[in-house]
């Protein structure tokens, strides 16, 4: 009789438990949407560490009441300046002539006080810890970019300007573009059929991703698009492009001026690229070892055995850059042991007839997490957690979510900048096809989404040869082939310094670029284009670390586009052309772009 009490207690322990658990996931989950993904406790923590510092700071406290009286006295001389002795304006939000104009030159004037000063009092230092100050610093700014004055109609004389002059009818466009953007974020659910959505600016396939191709591999999650020749002859080592999951990959097959696939085609290569699967609820269960194994390496094996070479240069890009050198640590790795060593997880994973890399190049890709830049503002355990939770509810990292948060890191110019156009001035946003690519997200599943950040960002387990491919760990020390890394100056996404930490973590030659531009406009970067530079340099054997503020100074710079570089680079490690050959018809799938890249949902 007491044994069945006892089993009847723990069974209704257990009960209130999972009861228990099951309320805090659906509060936890409901304070994760109502925050768009971002933990409230992480940031209350954060301006508690901050507050409380700063209260036991009292001399800090003095210096910044100095400091606010120091820039009220500035802000007052700069109000009196005449529009012919005031320094060139270096904030492009004030760049209007109207600025200059009293009362709207003391309102500008106020501000950028204010501004300075309130960017002072976030950055408290002394004993807040590092990932709470960065957060600090984060949101304060982006709450002083929200107030900025040229974001209200009253307040910018730019806007009252052109309203005069258009005798109201820009303030009435802008109004109809408000209109027209908060139906269709209204009517934005996962539900809406892909039919109902509005057509992009540049169809796929018509307009974009239209360099001549044929799908000739498919599996459940990549179409491996191999493109055809335009040249009587080709190098004989094929490229295989690994473009990253969080975008269509066709942002390397833009227009035919400004395609890097194109580029690489019509200079004698013949180029594979990943096409991933835009995934669904149903691929929530998908693992980051999936996307290697199923994903890179099996695009790998598919192009030794479609086109029979036993070489293969290789291009990752942003994650997709992280995957390959992922991959290529694995397969170096391998390459030590003899076939009768590998293990059966090993065998099961890795294709067993892989292709030997000739290169591997790694485009705008971090292999080290430790300063992600503005993305560790969101990496932090607690949120994670709140990250976990509304993604376990419909099994996807919404594409909306996604492409909100990179929104959020540059806030200024691509929220509260284009606000101003188009709405305050009537301007609608300019068409061209990077940002007609933009518009076309895509979703991330659950699990894989959850291990990356995680592993990556939060652990750092690649770089400390903790990141585990096929039950085994791998370190980039494995990769033994020579590498091409490519930063750019002004990436948000992936700092140009944590991209030099490949210096670090490899022993194998490394030719460095540094190209001029953003994240994706830094990579986009064809011949032709104006006003584009880079530096390039090698670190050969022997040379020990040098620093990235050095590096920089001491790299040469070039004029024009790296792609040049990369295609010298390419050609170099490779052998005699050899003539080119159609597509075999039997091994065609369907015609290029695929149909993978043309799902697309409302979320």
């Amino acid at each position: 009789m007491a044994t069945e009490t006892s089993s009847g207690s723990e069974h209704f322990q257990e009960r209130q438990r999972a009861a228990a658990r099951t309320l805090d996931e659906s509060v936890q989950a409901q304070m994760a949407r109502a925050f768009s993904g971002l933990s409230p406790i992480a940031l209350a923590l954060a301006h508690a560490d901050w507050a409380l510092h700063m209260l036991a700071s009292p001399g800090r406290q003095t210096q910044l009441a100095q400091r606010a009286l120091e820039l009220s006295l500035q802000a007052w001389r700069n109000t009196g300046v005449t529009p012919e002795e005031a320094a060139p304006e270096k904030d492009g939000r004030f760049a209007d002539t109207g600025w200059s104009q009293w009362p709207y030159s003391a309102v500008k004037e106020g501000f950028k006080a204010t501004d300075a000063w309130w960017r002072e009092v976030a950055h408290q230092g002394g004993g807040v810890s590092r990932h709470h100050q960065h957060m600090v610093d984060f949101f304060t700014g982006q709450a002083l970019d929200a107030l900025s004055p040229s974001n209200w109609a009253v307040t910018n004389p730019e806007v009252l300007r052109v309203a005069r002059e258009t005798q109201g009818r820009s303030l009435q466009e802008g109004f109809k573009f408000f209109l027209q953007d908060f139906r269709e974020y209204l009517g934005a659910n996962a539900d809406t059929p892909a039919e109902s959505l509005a057509p992009l600016e540049y169809a796929v396939g018509k307009d974009v991703a239209v360099t001549p191709g044929k799908v000739v591999f498919r599996n459940h999650l990549i179409e491996l698009i191999q493109y055809s020749p335009s040249t009587d002859k080709v190098l004989p080592e094929p490229v295989l492009i690994v473009p990253s999951c969080i975008m269509k990959y066709y942002i390397l097959d833009l227009s035919p001026h400004n395609s890097m696939v194109k580029y690489l085609v019509d200079k004698g290569h013949t180029v594979f690229i990943i096409s991933w699967r835009n995934p669904d609820a149903s691929d929530r269960d998908l693992k980051m070892q999936d996307y290697l194994s199923t994903g890179v390496l099996a695009a790998m094996a598919a192009c030794k055995e479609r086109t029979g070479a036993e070489r293969l240069h290789t291009v990752g890009y942003c994650l997709g850059g992280t995957f390959l050198a992922i991959a290529a640590a694995a397969l170096g790795r391998l390459a030590r042991k003899k076939k009768a060593e590998r293990t059966a997880k090993e065998q099961a994973l890795i294709p067993a007839d892989m292709p030997e890399l000739a290169s591997v190049i790694l485009l705008a890709a971090q292999t080290d997490f430790s300063e992600p830049g503005e993305l560790g503002v969101f990496i932090d355990e607690s949120q994670l957690s709140a990250l976990r939770r509304s993604m376990n509810e419909r099994g996807y990292l919404s594409g909306k979510q996604m492409g909100g948060s990179f929104v959020f890191l540059a806030s200024r110019g691509l929220l509260w900048g284009r606000n101003t156009r188009r709405y305050l001035l009537g301007e609608d946003d300019a068409s061209f096809d990077l940002m007609s690519w933009n518009a076309d997200t895509t979703r991330l599943p659950a699990r894989m989404h959850s291990e990356y950040l995680d592993s990556l960002f939060l652990n750092n387990a690649l770089a400390a040869g903790q990141y585990r491919v096929a039950g085994s760990t791998v370190a980039l020390m494995d990769i033994n082939v020579p590498m091409m890394v490519v930063a750019t100056t002004r990436d948000h996404v992936s700092p140009w310094k944590s991209v030099y930490k490949i210096h670090l973590q490899t022993d194998t030659h490394v030719t460095f670029v540094l190209a001029e531009g953003g994240h994706n406009a830094g990579i986009v970067s064809e011949p032709g284009r104006p006003r584009r530079s880079y530096q390039i340099a090698s670190v050969e054997d022997n040379t020990g670390w040098i620093d990235p503020d050095e590096w920089k100074a001491h790299a040469p710079v070039q004029q024009g586009s790296w792609w040049e570089a990369m295609n010298a680079w390419i050609t170099a490690r490779s052998g005699e052309p050899v003539p080119a050959k159609a597509i075999p018809p039997d091994h065609v799938v369907c015609d290029a772009p695929g149909t993978y890249v043309m799902t697309r949902y409302a979320d």
